[in-house]
């Protein structure tokens, strides 16, 4: 006899419900995507962009999903399929028909930073094609149509006259804000933030060699961990690290002043320290006034701006890779 669809979901769901229940009320994250209708690599998307949360196992486990959160996601209007929409991507040329432009143009407004990649993956030649969320794609066709036809505005054939790529640097840049989004603790954060210097930037500014070596160790990884394949993973750490002037400059600053942070809440670990953190009394402001967003004294010093930034700069992704458009 035919099993109805109907049949078969009360089924899968009363396994979910089983698996859940033996393991505290969460079932593993190849589960949740099979109860949610989602490819693996779409589950995981949904789970870096915040869609789906996930439950942290105190022993360092692979996640796990609530059994509550696939309920709720699962009561949405429009389920299985507006669920899917929301992780759908699509790479330059879907891209393109969606905005009913052509592939140059619309390679264009992303390279001008009109729409940011969500995440990329590597070709068998081992160039980068980027993908981009399809919401998104629309969204930005609603707030400038202008954009779409027509001569390009001055500010954007001077970007892309001078050869600026935007993507990377925007997908870096939405990255590390959703790295920092998931931690409150300030030696985590400013070890994502680490991450966006090459070894040479962050020696200047962190010249303590046992800060580096702490911010290497508590640094937050993505919540199912590195790509799999070597390659992917080489790429995602040059992607990672910025390669502008002036981005790097913004990064020397914000990681300036989350070590401040860091470093009055507890010191880094040192050889012979019994791992217990010490901490450092925090001075107290008076609770009627506001704290001056002033920088402090020798910020300017403690960033290297008598150092020439462009003597520094990362190595960009035309050494690294190339980018399919």
């Amino acid at each position: 006899m035919a099993v109805t669809e109907a049949a078969r979901t009360e089924v899968l769901c009363v396994q979910a419900t089983a698996a859940a229940d033996a393991s505290g009320g969460t079932v593993a994250a190849g589960r949740a995507a099979q109860e949610l209708g989602l490819k693996r690599g779409e589950f995981e998307l949904a789970v870096h962009l915040g869609f789906v949360r996930t439950t942290a196992e105190p022993a360092g486990g692979r996640p796990r999903v609530g059994c509550g959160e696939i309920d709720r996601l699962r009561s949405e209007d429009g389920f299985p399929n507006a669920v899917r929409e929301r992780v759908r991507t699509v790479g330059t040329a879907e891209g393109a028909r969606l905005l009913g432009i052509s592939p140059v143009r619309f390679t264009r407004l992303a390279r001008a930073g009109c729409i940011t990649p969500v995440t990329f993956y590597l070709n068998r030649y081992r160039a980068i094609v980027w993908l981009y969320l399809a919401r998104e794609v629309l969204d930005f066709a609603a707030r400038a149509p202008q954009l779409l036809a027509g001569n390009s505005p001055v500010w954007m054939r001077a970007r892309l006259d001078a050869g600026t790529d935007w993507r990377a640097r925007n997908w870096r840049a939405q990255r590390i804000e959703r790295l920092l989004s998931r931690t409150e603790d300030p030696w985590r954060r400013a070890a994502v933030l680490a991450g966006a210097l090459d070894p040479v930037q962050l020696a200047e500014v962190v010249d303590d060699p046992y800060e580096r070596a702490h911010l290497a160790k508590v640094k937050p990884e993505p919540v199912f961990g590195p790509p799999g394949s070597v390659a992917a993973r080489e790429v995602m750490a040059q992607l990672m690290q910025a390669d502008d002037p002036d981005e790097i400059l913004w990064r020397r600053i914000t990681l300036i002043m989350e070590l401040d942070g860091a470093r009055a809440s507890r010191q880094a670990p040192r050889p012979g320290d019994d791992h217990r953190p010490v901490l450092v009394p925090v001075p107290v402001s008076d609770p009627g006034t506001e704290p001056l967003l002033d920088p402090a004294p020798g910020l300017l010093a403690r960033i290297g701006l008598r150092r020439r930034v462009t003597g520094h700069r990362a190595a960009g992704n035309g050494l690294l890779t190339k980018t399919v458009e």
